[in-house]
């Protein structure tokens, strides 16, 4: 949310194309995303230790979270960029704007168009 959020507003304030904009978020969103998760891992880390009475029920838990954290946060940095702007080209597709313009070079086959003769 923090990085779509961004990207959206540098979009609508600064006219960037969605490439720019979502790796503007990604640079400036990285650390505040980074620091959240790493807080709510660091919270889990004793529950997956399962030291004390009664951890053996509470250890399976603790593990979870933990690898369910390190996992969405994987999918956060790398995935939400590339859906960011694969939603972008579909959306400029099929409101009729014009032809879309590829975020990433090559990436609908922009083939050089040839001068009329």
């Amino acid at each position: 949310i923090l990085m779509i959020d961004f990207a959206l507003d540098v979009q609508r304030r600064e006219g960037k194309n969605a490439r720019d904009a979502i790796y503007e978020a990604c640079l400036l969103r990285f650390r505040p995303i980074t620091m959240t998760t790493l807080a709510a891992i660091l919270g889990a880390v004793p529950i997956a230790i399962g030291a004390g009475a009664g951890a053996e029920l509470r250890q399976p838990l603790g593990i979870a979270v933990v690898g369910g954290l390190c996992v969405s946060q994987l999918l956060t940095l790398y995935i939400t960029p590339v859906v960011y702007i694969w939603l972008d080209v579909v959306d400029t597709y099929l409101s009729g704007r014009s032809k879309p313009k590829p975020a990433v070079e090559g990436f609908i086959g922009d083939a050089q168009q040839q001068p009329a003769q």
